[in-house]
């Protein structure tokens, strides 16, 4: 069943750019998430990197009907808009997602699936227009903080060998190759190493 749609997307044409914030100072609190949402990228453009909900949907599709056909990576995201939605429909069911939202426009989209596994695999996905800019390393780590906090064993994930510059990001983020098969990689990251508890504090401890 397809998530439900927006019955109107909101104007933003009027809305002012956004800004960067300075949340050096949050200590956060009990009711904070396992990560902190608010988010500047490397041009220092301030955005929201968060749950996904049903509302973003259309957003969500957008950006992967955008989305450069030479970036897609094992096959992944499908590119006809019919087995698109079919493969949405599913991960969107069986994983826990999240997005970085832009004033209102995604531009990057990882998930863990499937929820009930001890090591679901990891994906993202950002927008090629955002490359570059550590919004795909960010979306890694609220995947690896939510995925430590529910609870899980280790996350695993699957990357061609010759995509240098994700296995960089991979294993600056502590994922290590356990197998080595044709063109794929696989990588696992035990969310026992520190880095699961780094990426849940709260951005005065970072500082």
């Amino acid at each position: 069943m397809t998530p439900p749609r927006p019955t109107a997307a909101p104007d933003r044409a009027s809305e002012p750019e956004s800004k960067p914030w300075d949340h050096t100072d949050c200590e956060g609190s009990i009711h904070c998430p396992p990560r902190c949402p608010r988010f500047v990228d490397e041009t220092g453009t301030a955005m929201l990197v968060r749950s996904y909900g049903p509302d973003d949907y259309d957003a969500l599709v957008a950006m992967y009907g955008e989305f450069d056909p030479t970036q897609r990576a094992q096959g992944l995201p499908p590119q006809t808009p019919a087995r698109l939605e079919s493969w949405l429909e599913t991960v969107l069911e069986e994983g826990t997602h999240f997005v970085a939202d832009l004033d209102g426009r995604i531009v990057g989209h990882a998930f863990y699936t499937p929820v009930d596994h001890e090591e679901p695999e990891l994906a993202v996905f950002v927008h090629q227009a955002f490359h570059d800019r550590g919004i795909g390393t960010e979306l890694c780590k609220h995947v690896i903080a939510f995925a430590a906090d529910g609870g899980h064993d280790a996350l695993v994930l699957d990357v061609e060998k010759h995509n240098r510059a994700a296995v960089h990001v991979y294993q600056t983020l502590g994922f290590e190759p356990v197998d080595r098969r044709g063109r794929e990689m696989h990588m696992r990251l035990p969310l026992s190493d520190p880095i699961a508890m780094r990426v849940r504090r709260p951005p005065a401890a970072n500082v």
